[in-house]
């Protein structure tokens, strides 16, 4: 098998992303048949939310929910927003980060990025903050945080809730604490272009036990079906609005073994991103590329290893040149400030800078733990090939 997967990586026929079977994922799909339970909040959904706990080392915090989209709209139920709120993000995100809010009525007020960690700008967050700002909503770019501290303080001095989006943040940590941990919420996501995964899945983290019971009704729509389960009611009834949140138990069985393996599949990640770090430092050092910058408090995950390029006709050629040669890379989100909707609430192009140079300029390139250093290196020769640097030099 491994000598059919080099010729296949030989050919250069190299996917962005490609799912990772880390072990036991079909063996416990097929358990979860046969022990006739496939709904959610069943045995492999419990045994999830342990193993999450234990890894963020947190206690009877964690709720599987379909999706980390579906994380983030429980998070603003229970923050019960109107049409009054509003809510700051950065623009440079996916657009759930935004819907889950806005299907409440609230207002997005789009942030700008700092240009060395993606994330969130603080300095213009502190000065985007009114009275009307119901929530603020840090996103883990590529699993690296913006300054948690800082944030944190300005959440506390205006009594306003954080709901951290962790999608791309498993595994990462701020300061020694994983992230996930620090907000009132936060929403991880096991898509399967994520380290960990089972298709379509996500958690939400709350932080107060009172978070906790409201987001399970909420996630049990709109009723308290699981206190009727742990017996602490005699039925269960229809008490707040809510919706379907609950992830299956087959999701869950094959989500509960890649959590099993989380340690070899990080491994197995980092191992291709500190190949292509160390082999294409020399695009940093010629000043042609810019690569992900770490900062001190950060230990990160391995999420996404991209090149910062010049302009975007650059990175366009880049990417035909790497098509041309088998390889799949992309770029990532597409402004929401500049998007039909952003515009909608009265942004436009030009408002935010770093954010639009970024989304014009950043390169993914391809990694997932179902790869190893022999791609990281047929993909490293190719990019340096582009740029007409001799890789034995």
């Amino acid at each position: 098998m491994q000598n059919i997967e080099k010729t296949f990586w030989t050919m250069m026929n190299i996917k962005f992303n490609t799912p990772y079977i880390s072990g036991k994922e079909l063996y416990y799909i097929a358990q979860a048949v046969m022990g006739g339970y496939s709904a959610g909040d069943g045995p492999f959904g419990k045994r999830c939310e342990e193993r999450l706990n234990q890894l963020m080392h947190i206690k009877n915090s964690v709720l599987l929910t379909t999706s980390c989209t579906s994380a983030m709209e429980i998070a603003a139920l229970d923050l019960n927003l109107s049409s009054q709120d509003e809510f700051i993000l950065p623009s440079y995100t996916f657009v759930s980060t935004a819907n889950a809010f806005c299907l409440r009525g609230a207002k997005p007020i789009f942030a700008d990025i700092d240009p060395l960690t993606l994330n969130i700008d603080l300095d213009h967050v502190d000065s985007l903050v009114t009275s009307a700002t119901k929530a603020l909503v840090p996103v883990h770019y590529a699993g690296i945080s913006c300054n948690m501290d800082r944030l944190m303080s300005i959440g506390q001095l205006a009594n306003i809730p954080i709901v951290e989006d962790a999608a791309q943040a498993i595994g990462s940590s701020y300061n020694g604490q994983p992230l996930g941990t620090f907000g009132d919420y936060a929403a991880f996501s096991f898509h399967e272009t994520k380290n960990i995964i089972c298709g379509e899945g996500g958690a939400l983290v709350c932080k107060s036990q009172k978070h906790k019971e409201a987001s399970e009704v909420i996630r049990e729509k709109g009723t308290n079906r699981a206190q009727f389960f742990r017996g602490q009611v005699d039925k269960y009834t229809w008490t707040s609005i809510g919706s379907s949140y609950v992830l299956s138990d087959l999701s869950a069985a094959f989500l509960f073994a890649q959590l099993e393996n989380f340690e070899e599949i990080q491994q197995r990640r980092m191992a291709v991103y500190n190949y292509y770090a160390e082999h294409l430092a020399i695009l940093e050092e010629k000043g042609l590329a810019k690569l992900p910058h770490i900062p001190d408090y950060n230990c990160h995950n391995g999420h996404i290893f991209y090149l910062l390029l010049e302009d975007l006709d650059t990175r366009q050629r880049l990417i035909s040149f790497l098509k041309d040669k088998g390889i799949m890379s992309v770029f990532h989100y597409v402004p929401l400030h500049s998007s039909p909707m952003g515009e909608s609430f009265g942004y436009k192009k030009g408002m935010l800078p770093i954010t639009e140079k970024v989304s014009d300029t950043l390169l993914r390139l391809p990694l997932c733990s179902a790869y190893d250093e022999e791609v990281a290196q047929l993909v490293s020769g190719s990019i340096l090939e582009f740029f007409g640097i001799n890789k034995s030099a």
